[in-house]
């Protein structure tokens, strides 16, 4: 396994974890993250809303579980993640509860952007930062064997081409892209990863 990997590991939270040190800062006023602002602190806040009731809304549908337990391996997925991030509040409780589901096949670890620097500029998107990023390892051969995100196809399509119109991304296309997820219900995050997993899985046949 990459050192850089297996720093991360070393140092990534569970899913419980992570939720409660974005809640533990927020109570002190801040965000997660190196930077520090007012308008962080409230997108942190809005997030925190919106992951709770996503944790008790999410379901995962029955075809994603039985071939979530039906892989033939065991595996990380190690998520790169802010308590800022609109869309890793969209996308965090639904791994979570595809994690759970999975019969174990599936351990679902955190770490922060801004503390994985290193990690985080090996699976850049078109040279930026971008998060939520979840970095597929397979726990027996301690290999990387896929990654995906930051976001689903639909709603990276969203932004594009609202950029490509407008040439920004401003508080519109942020609130569009929220009612994008609302509309999707998790469908998309389950089945482009679920796609992935396949994939790896008919790989090594």
């Amino acid at each position: 396994m990459k050192n850089f990997i297996a720093k991360a590991l070393f140092n990534s939270h569970s899913y419980a974890e992570y939720r409660k040190i974005v809640t533990d800062l927020l109570y002190e006023g801040k965000s997660t993250g190196n930077e520090q602002s007012e308008s962080l602190t409230n997108y942190s806040k809005l997030n925190e809303a919106r992951m709770n009731r996503l944790d008790k809304t999410v379901k995962i549908s029955e075809e994603v579980i039985s071939k979530l337990q039906n892989l033939d391996n065991h595996y990380f997925w190690l998520v790169i993640s802010e308590g800022w991030c609109g869309d890793a509040a969209q996308i965090l409780p639904i791994l979570n509860k595809m994690a759970h589901d999975s019969n174990k096949k599936i351990d679902l670890r955190i770490v922060f952007r801004d503390e994985n620097t290193e990690l985080m500029d090996h699976y850049l998107t078109n040279g930026g930062r971008a998060i939520p990023k979840v970095i597929i390892v397979c726990k027996e051969a301690g290999i990387v064997r896929a990654d995906w995100g930051p976001r689903p196809k639909g709603a990276s399509e969203l932004m594009e081409n609202y950029k490509k119109e407008f040439g920004v991304i401003d508080e519109k296309i942020k609130t569009d892209l929220q009612l994008w997820y609302l509309a999707d219900k998790g469908i998309s995050v389950q089945e482009e990863l679920i796609e992935i997993m396949e994939n790896i899985k008919y790989d090594r046949l």
